[in-house]
């Protein structure tokens, strides 16, 4: 009993580390290997596919390293369905009743011979090939525009869950100088003005001395007619009606008109205008604007004048003066789509109209004729459009007669004077759209200026060069 209870007071002593430590420490144990039966074996899979794997002996069980890439499922006592999910190569292990063990290597890729028939029937010509690597598919090769490239990605993102698994290392040839997004606006204003007149009209009249002592003229002072100067004349006396025993004088003529005739011995003459005349006229404005896509760009060749404009009211009245803009005006905004280029213009066209002038306060205010058209459409680079038919037609007609004789049928036709004029004008509007390139030198550098005569002095018939065009062959 000492001897046990010594054992106590010593363990109590020192502590259970004491004792532990004087326990032997069991041996080590080490594992062995399982022993698998054979090389591994491949099993290639299809996303989306299945397979059945024949084993050869009753299965005891099957474990995967992945059920996410592949699944199997034992169908037979030797029998396995395996199913492909997503890419990836995963392990699959076998174990039969018999006590083997089996190692299957199960690879799962995307069908990229239906993707790569989709790209060669979609793209012909272009040589792109698709590769699988893990879950990945990486399209290489070459591509004749970035836009191809581009939707040869669209294709192949079908084919994965996002479209960040699809990795492009396509080749794209480096583009041509793209175009910029400035519009050249080529602009070509014609207007054409007809006009057409005719005027009939004649003067009758006697010779300076007279007939009998007796001088005459008939005119409808719509035509100038011939006038009588330095008169003179005797008689034999001064009472009234005695006889004229010499006369002299002179015509004056203004106009001797078309048709002129003159009988000495008759002492009678004939004065007749017949004219027709036909006019044409026309004027031409080629302004050139450049504005930037969506931006509005503004053209006006022309002036303004002052309009009074009565502010107040009451005694306190004031007048102020404001400017109306009148001439050749255009305003287009221009928007570049690819290749083509939408417009929306509106040219006008107005003059200062002093017959329709309205006075105000002691202010002549004059009219506006103006002609004006606004249209929105979509041309090509370099395409021209025209804008016709905005006529102006104008017609007067003017007929003069004595009054009482010109009434008279057939004898009254010698007692008229007729005037008829005609006025037509047409503006033509020819409006052509150009997409600027990136490295459009544009205008000039040199302002076209006429070298000043007196730096340095010019030779004896030498003449002035002309100044350089404004553009150049890649700005027209």
């Amino acid at each position: 009993m000492t001897t046990k209870y010594a054992r106590i007071f010593i363990i109590w002593m020192l502590g259970a580390s004491a004792v532990l430590a004087q326990v032997p420490e069991p041996p080590a144990q080490t594992l062995e290997p399982v022993s698998v039966a054979g090389d591994p074996i491949p099993v290639a899979l299809l996303v989306g596919r299945s397979t059945v794997i024949d084993v050869g002996s009753p299965i005891a069980r099957v474990s995967l390293t992945s059920a996410d890439v592949a699944d199997a499922l034992v169908t037979s006592p030797n029998q396995l369905l395996i199913n492909g999910k997503t890419p990836g190569t995963i392990s699959m292990f076998v174990w039969h009743r018999a006590g083997a063990l089996r190692r299957y290597e199960i690879a799962v890729q995307r069908d990229l011979a239906r993707l790569q028939g989709e790209i060669a029937a979609l793209f012909p010509g272009e040589a792109i090939t698709a590769h699988s690597i893990g879950g990945q598919i990486v399209l290489s090769g070459k591509v004749t525009h970035k836009d191809v490239a581009a939707r040869a990605i669209d294709v192949a993102a079908g084919f994965v869950e996002k479209r960040d698994d699809v990795v492009p290392l396509l080749q794209v040839p480096p583009a041509a100088p793209t175009r910029s997004n400035q519009v050249l606006l080529r602009v070509r204003f014609a207007e054409v003005s007809r006009s057409a007149l005719t005027e009939l009209g004649l003067s009758i009249f006697t010779s300076p001395t007279g007939i009998n002592n007796t001088l005459g003229r008939v005119t409808t002072q719509q035509f100038s007619a011939p006038g009588y100067e330095d008169l003179e004349w005797s008689k034999e006396g001064f009472d009234f009606g005695d006889p004229v025993t010499s006369a002299k004088g002179k015509f004056t003529f203004s106009d001797f008109l078309n048709f002129f005739i003159m009988s000495e011995k008759y002492d009678l003459g004939l004065l007749v205008r017949m004219l027709q005349s036909r006019g044409l006229f026309q004027s031409l404005a080629e302004p050139n604007l450049v504005a930037e896509s969506g931006k509005e760009a503004s053209f006006l060749a022309g002036g303004e004048f002052p309009i009074p404009v009565a502010q107040g009211s009451g005694a306190n009245i004031g007048v102020s003066v404001q400017f109306k803009e009148f001439g050749v005006r255009l305003s287009f905004l221009p928007t570049v789509n690819g290749e083509r280029v939408h417009l929306r213009v509106r040219p006008e066209v107005s003059l200062l109209d002093f017959s329709n002038a309205v006075v105000l306060g002691g202010f002549r205010i004059p009219a506006l004729t103006t002609r004006r058209t606004e249209t929105e459409l979509e041309l090509r680079d370099g395409q021209t459009f025209a804008i016709a038919g905005l006529m102006n037609n104008t017609m007067t007609q003017t007929l003069s007669k004595v009054p009482g004789i010109g009434d008279i049928p057939v004898l009254g036709y010698l007692f008229r004077s007729k005037a008829a004029r005609k006025d037509q004008t047409e503006l033509v509007v020819m409006i052509t759209p150009q997409i600027l390139p990136q490295d459009s030198s544009g205008v000039t550098t040199q302002l076209p200026r006429i070298q000043e005569p007196f730096l340095p002095r010019q030779q004896e018939n030498e003449s002035l060069p002309a100044p350089p065009p404004p553009f150049t062959g890649q700005g027209r």
